[in-house]
């Protein structure tokens, strides 16, 4: 390996959170961790895993970590160099949490490092957009908070910073079954009602107002979705018992994370106790293994240094 390597640390991340489909996201106290070390050029990729999944991700140029620091230099019309990448996996896969966002931000920004920070962070996050083909995990995964992104036909994305009153509580019930993405988008409806649609707006709304005020009546009512939410429970065991179970305990709501099946409620400090066994008790009685995790809201995203070794 060479004599620096480029540490990068990428967050978790919540996408859609009720109402706000493919264009709200935030990240996570949770992360992966990625090191990025030039070789010499007889061996042009070296690819080491460890942590949650890690004998279920390839180690060779099909992995998106080395796709995504590639897709970066062909961009900047560059050859990759022969690299070492060590991934260190927290976010589970196929759960919910933006596990494919923190490997496409990972690469990109490693990448960057090494070819000697040519892009700013708002060209590395369209290029991760791109990538994605959505933006509600990789932005908030890049730059940390609670960000809604919105695209115009003949613009870059504009991103938007979304406050997030500390007072509200991220819990994630992540069960033991995943839930791939594309699988949870074939059963949405191509088509939607014009009442679906402006409720869903103005439930956005009412989200964005409630998140940054902690309105309690608020944040209980802007949960509910009729655009992806509808369909995707089917999908997920016991979803109804343990949405009552934490409703119950005291949670402002329960909604899918991403395209699930890790569940996210939202509670405030007095309840997230509460809170976090009544999603594990719920689960449990329906006959699924799950991890309860009472997080915060990442405000940095990826953080990325060089460093000896």
């Amino acid at each position: 390996m060479s004599a620096s390597t480029v540490a990068v640390i990428v967050p978790a991340t919540t996408a859609n959170i009720g109402p706000g489909f493919d264009c709200v996201g935030a990240a996570l106290t949770l992360y992966n961790q990625f090191e990025f070390s030039l070789l010499a050029a007889a061996h042009p990729l070296e690819i080491t895993v460890s942590g949650v999944g890690a004998e279920r991700v390839k180690p060779d140029a099909s992995n998106l970590v080395y796709q995504a620091f590639v897709k970066l230099y062909q961009h900047l019309d560059r050859s990759p160099p022969p690299v070492h990448i060590a991934i260190n996996m927290n976010v589970p896969l196929a759960r919910g949490l933006g596990s494919s966002a923190t490997a496409i931000v990972g690469g990109l920004v490693g990448a960057n490092h090494l070819a000697g920070l040519p892009l700013t962070q708002a060209e590395v996050m369209q290029l991760a957009i791109a990538i994605e083909g959505h933006p509600d995990n990789v932005v908030p995964a890049l730059i940390g908070g609670c960000q809604l992104a919105a695209s115009g036909s003949d613009r870059p994305w504009e991103i938007c910073d979304l406050e997030w009153d500390a007072a509200i509580v991220p819990v994630v019930a992540i069960p033991d079954f995943e839930l791939s993405t594309a699988e949870a988008r074939r059963v949405l409806p191509d088509q939607y009602s014009r009442t679906d649609a402006i409720f869903n707006t103005a439930h956005l709304g009412l989200l964005i107002r409630a998140l940054a005020t902690g309105n309690a009546d608020w944040l209980r009512s802007a949960l509910d979705d009729r655009i992806h939410q509808p369909y995707r429970q089917a999908l997920i065991p016991g979803y109804e018992a343990v949405r009552e179970a934490a409703i119950g305990a005291g949670a402002y709501g329960m909604v899918i994370s991403g395209a699930g099946p890790t569940l996210l409620a939202l509670a405030n400090s007095d309840t997230v106790g509460a809170v976090e066994v009544a999603l594990a008790d719920a689960w449990v009685a329906q006959g699924v293994s799950v991890e309860v995790k009472g997080l915060q809201v990442d405000r940095q995203g990826a953080i990325s240094e060089f460093k000896s070794v």
